[in-house]
């Protein structure tokens, strides 16, 4: 058993991901390591899990990976939450860094490889000694050890981005800010005071849609279900009558 060291990697203005001082100690697994995108960015402000530019604004700060397909599990692990460090070159300070899954890494080694993590390169360089993560990315592929964690979004609650093709009787939110699993396993839709609940369906990364066939009725509610542990959270009335398609609107909860 190894007790994983935290890393704090100052990014201005924006806030970054840190876990509970008491979460257990946890068994290091190994995986490969690469990385994408500008040496100090977010890897990509699109990806395969619908976060858009939400991977550069706090609380993701640019501290996010593409999964291989033992990590991104076909969008179901968009948003979970991973520790990982490197002692595999002399630029790495065995220090680790919390990482967010929010892309697909489709090919390659990132798919030969059991677990393969394709950081983007603010977190890869985030594993460095100081002033050595350019030194570090230019080794370009590392072997790293990784953990599970649970996602701890301090000051934040559950948000919905609402999909800009969104109308009054379809629906898509983009479900970001996911405590603990970060990964959802279900999410179900209440409108206004009914008291039925509506099962929405996966549509793409952490994007989820209902299309009722007819006019929906405001205000939203959102009952989800996590993907490890099957914790159900209730968000009531997230998204208000006279909602915009594109707009993001933030719930009082969180796990």
């Amino acid at each position: 058993m190894a007790i994983l060291k935290k890393q704090i990697v100052v990014l201005p203005l924006l806030a970054f991901l840190l876990l509970n001082a008491s979460s257990p100690a946890a068994a290091l697994s190994p995986a490969g390591a690469t990385w994408y995108g500008a040496p100090d960015g977010p890897g990509s402000t699109g990806g395969a899990c619908a976060y858009a530019d939400g991977v550069v604004k706090a609380p993701l700060s640019s501290m996010i990976t593409a999964g291989g397909p033992s990590l991104f599990k076909g969008g179901r692990g968009c948003g979970a939450c991973y520790q990982v460090l490197c002692n595999s070159n002399a630029a790495c300070s065995g220090m680790a860094v919390t990482v967010v899954v929010t892309d697909q890494c489709p090919g390659g080694i990132c798919v030969t490889d059991p677990v393969h993590f394709d950081l983007s390169g603010a977190a890869f360089g985030a594993m460095a000694k100081p002033g050595q993560a350019d030194l570090l990315r230019n080794a370009g592929r590392l072997a790293v050890e990784y953990t599970r964690v649970p996602c701890n979004y301090q000051g934040f609650n559950v948000a919905f981005r609402v999909d800009a093709g969104s109308n009054v009787d379809y629906l898509a939110v983009v479900i970001e800010n996911v405590n603990g699993d970060g990964e959802l396993a279900a999410v179900e839709l209440m409108e206004g005071s009914s008291g039925a609940w509506t099962a929405m369906q996966p549509s793409w990364g952490a994007q989820w849609k209902l299309n009722a066939g007819r006019a929906l009725q405001p205000p939203f509610s959102f009952r989800l279900t996590s993907g490890e542990s099957k914790k159900i959270l209730v968000a009531q009335n997230v998204i208000p009558v006279g909602w915009t398609p594109g707009s993001t609107y933030t719930s009082m909860v969180n796990y």
